[in-house]
């Protein structure tokens, strides 16, 4: 037997099950890394939306990782919500002392039901994490907001603000474009040899809770087995594209129900 990679998601609970650390959990498994975690704060969720969250403190999530660490070798991390100034920077420093090649960053800020997941003044914090990471993955809402600046509103546009984050630090910046409608879904994979578009046909489903996070940790969980992020994102594309398909299968929840991480495992 080889050695599978191990992937380590450092972001909230969902008790839901379609987005955060669960989903991060469920993605690794789906594409065949052991999954690991740490957890940043506790929600009160589902898929209709928020209503309430618990952070865990700063302290505790350092001991977390460091406790993890020192027993097992992580080859990927993926990072999610991580709610506070205090846990940002916490997730800094020990990106300092111990990251890995690879570093996910998805800057959680607003759930699918348009629930605020970070504080405001852990904004400041979380573009510190930019220069530490090896591809940051925001949506459109998030890309302003760590820009200080409008929302982009086509591919052109888009493009301009991987460009505008990349030169706050970060090395890659896949902006997701998911909110633009149309009948194409198209992402901008923006790096140190220019512009990949990554366009897919829109899913037509309503069942979309804990899209960035399953994508996301999906880059984590491939990029040890794919020679360059061009090809990892593009295979976690396709993916997330068949798990939206299935989504309507199962059938979870009155609200935005969870998109189908198992499609290719469950049914055969």
């Amino acid at each position: 037997m080889t050695r599978p990679p191990v992937a380590l998601t450092i972001a909230g609970s969902d008790p839901s099950g379609g987005a955060g650390i669960q989903a991060d959990l469920k993605t690794f498994s789906a594409l065949g890394a052991f999954g690991t975690s740490v957890i940043t704060a506790l929600t009160a969720q589902s898929t209709t939306g928020v209503t309430g969250v618990h952070v865990v403190p700063a302290e505790f999530v350092t001991r977390q990782l460091e406790t993890l660490v020192a027993d097992v070798r992580i080859d990927a991390i993926k990072i999610g919500m991580l709610a506070d100034a205090a846990v940002a920077d916490a997730v800094r420093e020990f990106l300092v002392r111990h990251a890995p090649g690879i570093v996910v960053l998805d800057p959680v800020m607003v759930a699918t039901s348009g629930d605020r997941l970070l504080a405001d003044d852990a904004v400041a914090a979380v573009r510190m994490l930019l220069p530490l990471s090896s591809v940051i993955t925001p949506n459109l809402g998030e890309s302003a907001v760590l820009l200080g600046g409008p929302v982009a509103v086509d591919v052109d546009e888009m493009a301009d603000q991987a460009a505008a984050l990349r030169a706050l630090g970060a090395p890659r910046v896949l902006l997701k474009g998911g909110h633009l409608g149309g009948d194409t879904s198209v992402d901008v994979l923006v790096d140190e040899h220019g512009t990949t578009l990554l366009a897919a046909p829109r899913v037509p489903t309503a069942n979309t809770h804990g899209t960035g996070c399953t994508l996301s940790s999906a880059l984590a969980a491939l990029r040890p087995r794919r020679p360059d992020w061009v090809e990892t994102a593009r295979d976690a594309k396709a993916w997330l594209t068949q798990a939206l398909r299935r989504a309507d299968e199962l059938e979870i929840g009155h609200g935005h129900g969870p998109v189908h991480h198992f499609h290719a495992l469950w049914g055969q």
